[in-house]
């Protein structure tokens, strides 16, 4: 069972995974935001560049970036009209979590239901980059590969970013300690602000890479929004570096455990994760116990 076939196709699901939870990750560990919505930013994302292609004729490679670009966006829109009032106004601050959870829910029944007016339920996809390709002694569909690097290197540059730049070192800061951060003059607003726009924009790109080699429906973005809540939960809440890693290690469980026992128990697999991981270690694998609150 342990062969390179299934390591390649598990870091292709793992891949897609912590970009899905870096963007997730972030906006709750800096805000304490409740993201519900954010399987249906990756839904918005796919139908975006599905349309992109199938009437404008852009490459879904030159369309993942300016998809992303896009839902940054509706982020920064998001920020100004829906949440900076709460996270300016101190005592709805203090009820931050449960408010969004429900902005987050509405927003996310919103938009499938107009997405499903728009677009019908009826699943739809198209057809790109579906030769096969030998590595060795493996075999991998080009759109699959295309998910995999597109992935990872988005997601060694969020690393990077948040360890070389002076933004991401701001955003590091508020993630550890609003108040001391403001006191050495980190603006909180802006940051929440950037920090609207990258973790909307992973969501609109991880969106862009799914529809490379899966089809797309309204109602997807919920599966992707549990796989999310399950990888930071299993990285630590508001560890950038743990979302990365627990989403690797979750492609792996999942690859290899279906391999295993069956598709039938993909969803068993990943709520058994979810749930071992709250009941022995809630902080995370790779969170302190500060961070989990």
């Amino acid at each position: 069972m342990l062969s390179f076939q299934l390591l390649i196709a598990a870091l292709a699901t793992g891949s897609v995974y912590a970009l899905i939870a870096v963007g997730l990750n972030l906006i709750y560990g800096t805000m304490r935001l409740l993201n519900v919505a954010h399987g249906d930013l990756v839904m918005l994302g796919a139908y975006a560049t599905y349309w992109s292609f199938s009437l404008l004729h852009v490459d879904p490679l030159i369309a993942v970036p300016f998809v992303g670009l896009l839902a940054a966006g509706i982020g920064a829109a998001a920020y100004f009209f829906l949440f900076q009032h709460f996270l300016r106004t101190g005592s709805l601050t203090d009820r931050i979590e449960a408010n969004s959870l429900l902005v987050f829910f509405g927003l996310s029944i919103a938009i499938e239901n107009l997405a499903s007016l728009a677009f019908s339920g009826n699943p739809q996809a198209y057809e790109y980059l579906d030769r096969v390709i030998r590595i060795g002694s493996a075999s991998i569909v080009g759109n699959r590969l295309a998910a995999l690097i597109i992935a990872l290197c988005t997601c060694i540059g969020v690393l990077l970013f948040f360890r070389l730049t002076t933004l991401g070192l701001a955003v590091r800061a508020i993630i550890q300690s609003r108040d001391a951060a403001e006191i050495v003059g980190v603006s909180a607003r802006k940051t929440y602000l950037l920090t609207f726009c990258i973790g909307f924009g992973l969501a609109g790109m991880t969106g862009a890479v799914v529809s490379l080699y899966s089809q797309i429906w309204p109602f997807m973005g919920f599966s992707y929004t549990i796989v999310g809540f399950v990888i930071i939960i299993l990285g630590g809440l508001g560890n950038i570096v743990g979302s990365i890693v627990g989403g690797l290690l979750l492609g792996v469980l999942e690859t290899f455990g279906v391999a295993a026992v069956g598709a039938n128990y993909r969803s068993i697999l990943i709520y058994g994760v979810f749930i071992a991981i709250i009941i022995i270690r809630p902080q995370g694998l790779f969170g302190t116990k500060s961070t989990a609150r």
